[in-house]
């Protein structure tokens, strides 16, 4: 039994963890990974805060730049506090050890991203992600903080509608335990993972602790909005950072001429990209005129990225490009304490919608809403775990229901091959669930993933070992795909309007008059989804 049970091992979970360990709670992790292997490593442009190192900046600027952003869908109130606690993020990151780059004067270097007035992000070469969560598992270990890795979490343990802690299969052995906890902060990512093939996502990310959420009764909020990043490699989809446009590359088209600000906000990069490639016209990004030197200097890893996956070399080379789902601003909707509709459950980073990103992510936002909102997720469930802990043991009803359905599992028939089925899952969402939407694309997109809800049951697994057995948690991880696919489809269906990184054909426009501030709401109700358009609590 901990106080406080992390759920994902990634910037998020690591700072709720750390704050939770600094007020005094007995803090454990769980992962199906290690820490190290996390989503967050891969964020690599940089972490805003107006520190107004590299020119003239201002908290009131940043503030204005996320809400101009969001398109009507965040919330000032927490936009504001996270922009104004973005100085003491970085100081704190700072005092752990995160390597910066430095300008002249020892101070943290700072670059534009797309959609900001200044140079706001701070960064650490072109790995900013991954040195900010090295810094924080380093200091996690160095903290006492236990970590449960290679835990597959499969339920939260829920009574009279409290969490009571999870169940999950320990993969090195293929058991199903009961893990309790006083309070249980998830922090298990997006789930990108469901545009397969056309994601900067690993494959890690299924969104499962989202969809456990909304099984535990959490609301989901805002899940039609994927954000498109519009520069991965045109042949992997890996991702090429914003931080090359941000060093002033080019984003060019068949005729070598430039056709977009390269620094707009990312939607609208995204959307004039998806326009020249359905004329079937190329797009390229070009770094060439940077030089050798700088971007050996500042951007070592896109160049390292290109020859591996593209063999193209950006320094002599233009890089073929095409944007692929990036980020899922939408979540399990929290409070202000961070915590769901399920008491003692909280949330924070990719998987919880804190009503900041709304329609479309600020670029250099989503790091420092780990941070900020991660710390303060931690912190309010230590507090919970203190001011709730007389209740602490659970019945093993949940343990018992999770036990039989993996058990299960190896005795369904394999007349269907799931993974063949996820393939094409992300084929067709991010064809017709992508940048473009419609009625028609999306009502087509929801009949056949409801089809393959019902063929779950066909869907059987090969492999009926034990021991780590991918095979088994890969067709969780598809089931957890589904429930959330038809949760994205339905909120889309539903919005008939454009708004960010949602674009309707059949609906060019903003429909301000029926859809500003108000959010999709997602829950379940004896297993059926439950859907309908609210305004913000």
């Amino acid at each position: 039994m901990v106080d406080v049970l992390i759920i994902g091992g990634g910037g998020a979970g690591l700072c709720a963890a750390l704050a939770a360990r600094e007020a005094g709670a007995k803090v454990a992790v769980l992962g199906k990974t290690y820490p190290t292997r996390s989503q967050t490593s891969m964020a690599q442009g940089g972490i805003n805060a107006a520190l107004g190192n590299a020119e003239e900046d201002s908290i009131e600027a940043h503030i204005a730049d996320t809400l101009k952003s969001s398109h009507g869908l965040g919330s000032e109130e927490r936009i504001r506090r996270l922009c104004e606690n973005g100085p003491d993020a970085i100081a704190w990151l700072e005092r752990l050890g995160t390597p910066f780059s430095r300008i002249e004067g020892g101070k943290v270097a700072q670059r534009r991203l797309g959609g900001a007035s200044a140079k706001r992000a701070c960064y650490a070469q072109d790995y900013t992600g991954l040195k900010m969560l090295h810094t924080l598992y380093d200091a996690s270990l160095g903290r006492g903080i236990t970590f449960y890795d290679e835990y597959f979490m499969l339920n939260y343990i829920v009574e009279d509608g409290r969490v009571l802690g999870v169940t999950a299969i320990e993969l090195g052995s293929g058991e199903v335990k009961a893990i309790g906890a006083k309070s249980v902060v998830v922090a298990s990512g997006g789930y990108g993972g469901i545009y397969r093939g056309f994601t900067t996502n690993s494959s890690a990310s299924t969104g499962d602790g989202v969809a456990a959420a909304m099984r535990a009764g959490a609301v989901l909020s805002d899940m039609e909005f994927i954000q498109f990043h519009p520069t991965a490699l045109k042949g992997s989809g890996v991702l090429i950072s914003e931080s090359a446009r941000g060093a002033g590359g080019y984003l060019l088209d068949s005729r070598g001429e430039r056709f977009v600000d390269e620094l707009k906000p990312r939607d609208e990069v995204a959307a004039a990209i998806w326009e020249q490639l359905e004329k079937e016209e190329e797009v390229y990004l070009d770094i060439r005129h940077l030089g050798e030197r700088f971007i050996e200097e500042h951007l070592p890893q896109e160049r390292k990225l290109a020859i591996l996956y593209e063999g193209v070399d950006p320094v002599r080379d233009l890089l073929p490009i095409k944007p692929v789902a990036h980020y899922t601003m939408g979540g399990i909707e929290v409070d202000d304490r961070h915590m769901t509709k399920v008491e003692g459950l909280f949330a924070a980073g990719e998987c919880a919608n804190a009503y900041i990103h709304g329609a479309n992510r600020l670029g250099g936002n989503s790091l420092l809403e780990t941070v900020v909102f991660g710390r303060e997720a931690g912190e309010s469930a230590a507090a919970f775990a203190g001011q709730n802990g007389d209740r602490v043991t659970a019945s093993s009803v949940q343990y018992e229901r999770d036990r039989a359905f993996v058990s299960a599992v190896a005795g369904f028939t394999n007349q269907i091959d799931f993974y063949e089925k996820r393939d094409f899952l992300g084929k067709i969402f991010y064809r017709n669930v992508g940048i473009l939407r419609s009625e028609m694309g999306l009502k087509g997109v929801l009949a056949a993933v409801r089809q393959m809800q019902k063929e779950l049951p066909f869907m059987g697994i090969v492999d009926k070992s034990r021991e780590f057995n991918t095979n088994l948690t890969e067709f969780i991880e598809f089931g957890n795909m589904l429930e959330l696919a038809e949760t994205i489809l339905v909120g889309a269906i539903g919005r008939n309007e454009s708004r960010g990184a949602h674009r309707r054909a059949d609906f060019a426009q903003e429909n301000d008059e029926k859809f500003y501030g108000v959010h999709s709401l997602s829950w379940k109700e004896d297993g059926v989804l439950c859907n309908e358009f609210g305004g913000m609590e």
